[in-house]
């Protein structure tokens, strides 16, 4: 079999991915390229995400002209997924239809279901823990993902409405904390959570994994400050809850964004949002009795990648 390159697009509601991948005559999976733009979509305009504004559809337009461009480049295949603030916009075909216009790229709506399904496709990839029951929390910009699951077998794989752009603008106007503030944004969040009819919480699990966006953020400033200096590879990474309390607490201490920017480790274009993003996760811990958190590089993107390969050779990818 010849080599081959693949190329993934995740339209979130925080940002938008690109990855660009060979798989290699061996079988083995090795990123080429890779890119990233922070868009928030839906965070302007309507209630929730419901509408996604004449800027954010043009600057959404640029962001995937430069990605096809790239993807053209290494003459990769694309597979562009959208997920959330996509998914709810009640404009969406207008926006699907002038991106498809624009850029010739004919993004595919996934519901949360699949969503689930990519991201642990993804971290299975990522890490190597056979015979492992793993839950695994992907904190997102409209919507979390929860999944249980064992080698190739998922349990349970639940999308819940509570993501850190979304729970930003419904609790914290100008992205401002107050006591009152996280204390109903806190008590949101574990009533989304506990209602979830997908997720069974009488399961158990042998490792919690954290992917994306806010957990990332999350790890790499606690890694930032157990080993002095940013390290680019995360995976594999372990923190502790003890760890995640303290940068919870000193985050949620400063009241504004200019306040957090400054916090070591900090992701300068996360200092507004990641309040919220920190909240589902503290939630996640203290619900489902979680201890430590191992980290995956690999989510939703390298989950489409995965899929497209097992597409081309009518096989399920195996671990």
């Amino acid at each position: 079999m010849q080599s081959k390159n693949y190329a993934a697009i995740d339209i979130g509601t925080n940002s938008f991915h690109l990855i660009i991948v060979k798989i290699k005559q061996d079988g083995s999976l090795v990123i080429i390229d890779r890119e990233k733009e922070v868009i928030r979509l839906g965070s302007h305009q309507g209630e929730e995400l419901s509408i996604i504004s004449p800027d954010e559809i043009e600057r959404g337009i640029n962001v995937l002209t430069r990605f096809k461009k790239l993807a053209d480049f290494y003459e990769a295949e694309i597979r562009a997924v959208a997920t959330s603030a996509v998914r709810e916009a009640n404009n969406r075909n207008e926006f699907l239809e002038k991106v498809f216009a624009k850029t010739g790229i004919e993004i595919e709506v996934i519901d949360g279901k699949k969503e689930a399904a990519f991201i642990y496709k993804g971290v299975r990839k990522s890490l190597s823990y056979k015979q492992k029951k793993l839950i695994c929390f992907d904190i997102g910009g409209g919507s979390s993902e929860i999944i249980l699951g064992r080698n190739d077998e998922i349990f349970f794989g639940a999308s819940i409405k509570i993501g850190a752009v979304r729970l930003s603008k419904k609790f914290f106007p100008g992205y401002i904390l107050t006591e009152g503030a996280i204390n109903n944004c806190n008590n949101y969040i574990e009533e989304m959570i506990k209602n979830n009819k997908e997720v069974n919480f009488d399961e158990s699990h042998d490792i919690a994994v954290g992917a994306s966006g806010t957990i990332l953020a999350v790890a790499g400033m606690i890694k930032y400050r157990r080993y002095g200096g940013k390290d680019k590879s995360l995976n594999g990474f372990v923190f502790t809850k003890p760890e995640l309390e303290e940068v919870t607490g000193e985050i949620l201490k400063r009241k504004t964004p200019e306040q957090r920017v400054n916090i070591e480790g900090m992701e300068y274009k996360r200092a507004d949002i990641i309040p919220a993003g920190l909240l589902i996760l503290n939630k996640a811990f203290e619900i489902f009795n979680i201890k430590k958190m191992v980290i995956s590089e690999f989510a939703l993107r390298e989950g489409v990648v995965l899929s497209m390969l097992e597409k081309e050779r009518n096989v399920e990818i195996k671990f």
